[in-house]
């Protein structure tokens, strides 16, 4: 839903990072939210901000559930990679058609926003942008092969997949724009010559070592995984990669995304659930690193006065969730689209 001039959502709200749950009346003008009162009865609505994508490949839609075999770089690797091969091949529209295809699902189960590794150069930039127009789903897109210097900044596979790393982060630093790096997704070799660069945003990290997380919590660099991606990519096998457990325990950030389309619906409902069974973090802990990615749009994501209005209304009693005891669990574990009927936001 796009903001109108003035209105007012009430339910029962997780409130400001700390995902305090009380019972509120929330204004928003002109897509600011300009109060949060306390309201007296209790409501059957749930609000919970809406979530933050942090690490997505969308022009992979193209390829989706595309029947691949062999490794890691035979699949992703630029710049000869399955995926690349079928990227260079799909005409520019059918491109465009698939990106926003995803957004509009993920919009449709509350995301108001993502970090795209965007392929295809100052063209692949433009694609995108030309996806996204008009959706309220706010892209923070992260070029390559050139896309560095029109996009929100670099978006660099390993740091070994290509010869003039030091030139493209001089460039994006130079302009302002973030760094963000692959590292560590298949084994650990590639995540100290990532971190030489202080990046503002490492992917996956599926295999730090411990004196290498120590590192990155020291740099208060935020990880985001993709467990599912990982998973089926056949990098991780167990609740011990990607770290998600060690990250928390050495006051780390995680934030959650989908990786490629190619192989996994850009859900962040399923890759909660999937995170929460799999790695047992606490709830909270999920559901931030669902949200928290909105940082990096220059948000806070969360539902607070004078920040942008990004939220999704939840009605529990569509299902049998109005039994839960536990909502930061219940958004986490169990909740699908299906339970939403009202999306706000507001993140361009």
């Amino acid at each position: 839903m796009q903001e109108t001039r003035s209105y007012v959502v009430t339910g029962r709200a997780l409130l400001g990072e700390e995902l305090r749950e009380e019972d509120v009346s929330i204004t928003v003008s002109d897509g600011i939210i300009t109060s949060i009162e306390p309201l007296s009865r209790r409501p059957d609505r749930w609000i919970v901000p809406a979530l933050f994508n942090a690490h997505t490949h969308l022009g992979d839609t193209v390829a989706m559930d595309l029947p691949a075999h062999g490794s890691l770089a035979d699949l992703v690797k630029p710049p000869n990679g399955l995926k690349h091969r079928i990227l260079a091949a799909t005409p520019r529209d059918d491109l465009v058609r698939a990106m926003r295809s995803s957004m509009i699902t993920m919009i449709a189960a509350g995301t108001a926003g993502f970090a795209d590794f965007r392929e295809g150069g100052i063209e692949g930039v433009a694609a995108l942008r030309e996806a996204a127009a008009g959706l309220c789903c706010r892209p923070v897109i992260l070029g390559r092969e050139g896309g560095e210097l029109v996009s929100d900044g670099a978006g660099i596979s390993s740091v070994h997949d290509i010869k003039n790393a030091e030139e493209v982060v001089r460039n994006a630093r130079a302009a302002g724009k973030l760094v963000a790096f692959h590292a560590g997704e298949k084994n650990q070799n590639d995540i100290d010559d990532a971190l030489a660069f202080e990046p503002d945003l490492l992917v996956h990290c599926t295999h730090a070592t411990d004196a290498q997380l120590r590192q990155i919590v020291d740099m208060g660099i935020p990880i985001a995984v993709c467990p599912r991606s990982n998973w089926l990519l056949g990098v991780a096998a167990s609740s011990a990669h990607p770290p998600i457990k060690r990250i928390l325990e050495l006051g780390g950030r995680f934030l959650l995304g989908t990786d490629n389309v190619m192989f996994v619906q850009p859900d962040l409902f399923s890759e909660m659930a999937f995170t929460a069974t799999i790695y047992r973090a606490p709830p909270e802990e999920i559901l931030r690193a669902a949200v928290a990615g909105a940082q990096l749009a220059g948000n806070s994501g969360y539902i607070e006065e004078r920040q942008k209005a990004s939220f999704i209304v939840i009605d529990p009693a569509k299902g049998n969730l109005s039994f839960s005891k536990d909502i930061r669990a219940t958004v986490v574990k169990r909740l699908n689209p299906s339970f939403i009927c009202q999306n706000v936001l507001t993140m361009q």
